[in-house]
């Protein structure tokens, strides 16, 4: 059982980790959500379609889906800081290598590869730095503690969003991809030095409890969440990989304007998934909160879908609405997940969790890139306005604390 001491010392050091969670959380979005602000300089410079330049920029995330329930597994099995320090420091040499294949002119195939690699090394943050949230914050703070982990990935993309996109367009590709490299081994040195796994039973203990038992069984609740997250990824990273473009391209902005916009949106999306942690903390639900969002979600794509019919501070500010909007629902999602499988299946849950998100959003980059060049950005958003109104009924009903979370 977990020693008075050892919750004591869990105490005093839970915000320092939190800050080391949000680190690699960050890198890991740098990594796999910045290739996305790559986009236009593949569009402009290289010659490539937007759905050609929208499927090497997705190749991170396609390795992010073959990563995340093995690394879940790991730490699982072995803890969280080895997966946080090993996985972050894996992704920094894959992103190194294809940063030096990108400047030495390396066939787009051998850059997606490299990518896809770092992608999957960088997924061992998804896993494994919600769970080491979750396991030092008790229930009533773990919904704000959760937020600003969730923040995180805004944060990160606001930083590819400034940088990545101006570096690609004067220096090149290889030179972009060096960012990602280098906070990617940035994080793995800090989780290496400070990550401390958070207190759990015994598994004896765990086992007599019933703790070890499989949360998929007898109840659908993970299943509800998994689904509701998935339709919910679409209209989240349909906004992150083409806001750009859009701004460039239907607006006539400049890439480094635009860029400053992005980043805008990214920091209010990253301050709502605080407030959201904070509401589901206060009213004691997470899923009561995540099904307003999601209907806001839907709100917002709409009015996306409109914006270009809308004068120009118009559209910017429906566009700020649904940035804020679609990043919001994941903190809330991911809580719940972790809480409901407990400290022995909670790394796996979130796997899958994220797996699926991942999935979906793989497909985002070249799906909505070749509705984008057949029907236009209206439509795309359009699009991307009805997904998430699939998952208003699939939200489920409150769900019950594992027991065996401290």
């Amino acid at each position: 059982m977990t020693s008075t001491a050892t919750v004591t010392s869990g105490t005093s050091r839970r915000w320092t980790i939190l800050a080391l969670g949000v680190l690699a959380q960050a890198a890991q979005a740098v990594l796999v959500n910045g290739t996305a602000f790559l986009i236009p300089t593949l569009h402009e410079q290289s010659g490539m379609s937007l759905a050609q330049a929208g499927t090497l920029a997705s190749a991170p995330v396609f390795g992010v889906v073959f990563g995340l329930v093995a690394w879940g597994a790991v730490a699982d099995r072995h803890g969280e800081r080895i997966v946080l320090a090993a996985g972050a420091a894996f992704a920094a040499v894959a992103t190194a290598a294809a940063a030096l294949a990108a400047a030495a002119g390396a066939s787009p195939a051998v850059l997606a590869v490299l990518l896809a690699i770092a992608g999957a090394a960088a997924s061992s943050a998804n896993s494994a730095s919600g769970r080491v949230v979750v396991g030092w914050f008790p229930p009533d703070r773990r919904g704000l503690a959760m937020g600003i982990r969730q923040m995180s990935i805004p944060l990160g993309v606001a930083l590819a969003a400034m940088t990545i996109p101006v570096i690609a367009r004067d220096h090149g590709i290889g030179w972009a991809l060096a960012l990602p490299a280098t906070a990617c081994a940035i994080a793995a040195a800090a989780c290496a030095i400070g990550i401390a796994d958070p207190p759990r039973p015994e598994r004896a203990d765990a086992e007599a409890q019933g703790l070890l038992a499989n949360p998929y069984r007898g109840s659908t609740i993970l299943q509800r969440i998994h689904a509701a997250s998935v339709l919910l990824v679409v209209p989240q990273y349909v906004v992150w990989t083409y806001a750009l473009v859009w701004l460039v391209t239907e607006r006539g902005w400049a890439e480094s304007a635009a860029g400053l916009v992005v980043t805008a949106a990214q920091f209010l999306g990253a301050a709502s998934r605080v407030a959201v942690g904070i509401w589901s903390d206060r009213v004691g639900s997470r899923m009561r909160p995540l099904r307003i969002v999601t209907v806001a979600v839907v709100a917002s794509m709409a009015a996306l879908a409109l914006a270009g019919f809308a004068a120009g501070p118009v559209a910017i500010v429906l566009y700020l609405v649904a940035s804020v909007t679609t990043v919001s629902p994941n903190g809330l999602a991911f809580t719940a997940v972790a809480e409901v499988a407990g400290p022995y299946w909670g790394g796996r849950a979130l796997g899958i969790q994220n797996t699926a998100q991942f999935v979906a959003a793989a497909g985002v980059g070249p799906v909505f890139g070749a509705l984008i060049g057949t029907f236009g950005f209206a439509a795309a958003f359009a699009v991307a306005a009805v997904v998430p109104a699939l998952a208003v009924p699939v939200v489920p009903g409150e769900h019950r604390e594992n027991p065996g979370i401290e």
